[in-house]
C-alpha cells in the first residue's frame, strides 16, 4: 500500500475544497489530510479517491463523500477521550477520522464480508477501533453509555434503543427519513427521555436495517 506525494497533494486539495464548503474544525481537516482515503477503496477507484464523492465498497454499501464525513463529524462536537458508538463501520474511514481526533471508537457492521475486509485493513494500517459484527440498530448495551453516537445509515425515526445507550448530555447524529434524501439531525440528550433536535440539511444514505446480520 503506497501513499505517494501525489496522493498527499490530492488530499490537500480535497481539504481545501471541504473547507470552502463550510467545515471549520481544523482537527477534522487535519485528519482528512492525514488519512489515505485510497486505502479504503477498491484499486479500480483509486484514481477517484480524492474527489468529493461517495463510491461503492461492496455489499451494497458506499464510502461516504468526504464532505459528508466531515459534516457529521463536526456535528458530533468530538472531545478527546469521547466514547463514540458508530453504527455502520463500512470501509472504516469514518472510524479512523474519529480515532485521529482522540475519540475511543466502538463500531458495528452488519455485513459479514465487509466486517472481515475492514477489520483486516484497519489492522494493516494500524488503526484499532473496537469492532463488532452484528445488528447496529441494537447498539452495544453492554458497553453503554456512550458520549456520542454516529449513525451512518438512514433511520425512519430517532433510534430509541440507541438513544437509551447515550449518556445524558450526549449527542447523536443521525440522518432521518424514508425517502431518497434524509434530514441530518443533531440530537442532544437532556434527560433520560428528553432531548432537543436540530435539523442540519439534506443528505442521502443507505437505509438502516434491523434484525439482520
Amino acid at each position: 500500500m503506497i501513499d505517494s506525494y501525489k496522493h498527499k497533494g490530492l488530499r490537500k486539495k480535497l481539504v481545501d475544497e471541504i473547507r470552502k464548503k463550510g467545515i471549520k474544525d481544523d482537527r477534522i481537516l487535519s485528519a482528512i489530510e492525514k488519512i489515505p482515503r485510497h486505502f479504503f477503496m477498491d484499486s479500480s477507484f483509486e484514481s477517484f479517491a480524492y474527489q468529493d464523492k461517495p463510491f461503492p465498497i461492496g455489499a451494497g454499501q458506499t464510502i461516504s463523500q468526504p464532505y459528508t464525513v466531515a459534516f457529521q463529524t463536526e456535528l458530533l462536537e468530538i472531545e478527546p477521550k469521547d466514547k463514540v458508538l458508530e453504527i455502520g463501520t463500512g470501509s472504516g474511514y469514518q472510524a479512523c477520522i474519529l480515532l485521529e481526533m482522540g475519540a475511543r471508537v466502538y463500531t458495528i457492521e452488519r455485513h459479514r464480508t465487509l466486517y472481515n475486509k475492514t477489520k483486516k485493513l484497519l489492522e494493516k494500517i494500524k488503526y484499532a477501533p473496537k469492532m463488532f459484527y452484528g445488528d447496529g440498530s441494537k447498539g452495544l448495551p453492554a458497553d453503554a453509555p456512550f458520549d456520542k453516537i454516529l449513525v451512518t445509515a438512514a433511520a425512519p425515526e430517532i433510534p430509541q434503543e440507541l438513544f437509551k445507550q447515550m449518556r445524558v448530555g450526549g449527542i447523536m447524529v443521525v440522518p432521518i427519513g424514508t425517502n431518497d434524501t434524509q434530514i441530518m439531525k443533531q440530537i442532544h440528550k437532556k434527560d433520560h427521555d428528553d432531548f432537543t433536535e436540530k435539523s442540519c440539511g439534506y443528505f442521502r444514505f443507505v437505509p438502516l436495517l434491523s434484525n439482520k446480520t
